[in-house]
């Protein structure tokens, strides 16, 4: 998993994003200048024996693109580990930078794309080419028991990654699929955004129930392993 995680770093698939994270590490934002932008593609993050996979979308300009790590530094990570955190997924409930000794427990995360793109909208063809890590990495999470996707591209993006169509299951927030014999639930929920936090279209509690309803399916599997 280390080798394929330098593999998404070094990726040069897409032109348009890599010089667009390159060109925002440059000039920053006036709050963070005095860091040093990781400004490259996002690797995933947390323990590659993970029972639970989290789906986001992509890395923030000045979130896990200056960071170096996915949902950190940003208001988007701060739902999300706050949420982990309390369903005993992450060590603290919230990430400021790489450093700061967070780590997950039985919980990986990726993204549909490891480069941040403007606007937070990466085009069709950049979302293809940036499928191929998460089918590699698909291949190595070998005990996963659920999968939580983070908005309707990460949602169609799994079904995309192990060969379903999106139209075969619908999209809400905690609305749990059986995709097929033998693979994780998939569980749909609104993406942690600023524009859906802020609106009150998703909230602490939501987010909160998502990862219970996660936490729910990982214990069963826990007992049923330990039987």
């Amino acid at each position: 998993m280390d080798a394929l995680q330098g593999e998404i770093v070094a990726c040069r698939r897409c032109p348009r994003l890599i010089e667009y994270c390159a060109g925002i590490a440059e000039t920053k934002r006036r709050a963070f200048r005095d860091w040093r932008y990781w400004g490259r593609p996002v690797p995933s993050f947390g323990d590659a024996a993970a029972r639970l996979l989290v789906v986001g979308l992509a890395p923030a300009a000045h979130g896990a693109n200056r960071t170096g790590r996915v949902f950190t530094g940003d208001r988007s990570g701060d739902f999300l580990y706050r949420a982990m955190h309390e369903t005993g997924f992450a060590s603290q409930p919230e990430s400021r930078d790489a450093s700061d000794g967070l780590y997950l427990r039985d919980a990986w995360i990726t993204c549909t794309n490891h480069c941040a793109p403007p606007d937070n909208k990466p085009l069709l063809e950049e979302i293809r080419e940036c499928r191929h890590w998460l089918r590699e990495e698909l291949k190595l999470l070998t005990d996963l028991r659920v999968v939580v996707a983070l908005g309707r591209i990460a949602f169609d993006g799994y079904l995309r990654a192990i060969g379903r169509r999106p139209g075969e299951f619908a999209f809400g927030h905690n609305l749990a699929h059986r995709t097929g014999a033998g693979e994780p639930t998939l569980i749909g929920s609104y993406h942690p955004s600023q524009q859906n936090t802020s609106t009150g279209r998703l909230t602490d509690a939501m987010l909160l129930a998502v990862f219970q309803a996660a936490q729910g399916e990982v214990s069963a599997h826990r007992q049923s392993d330990c039987s």
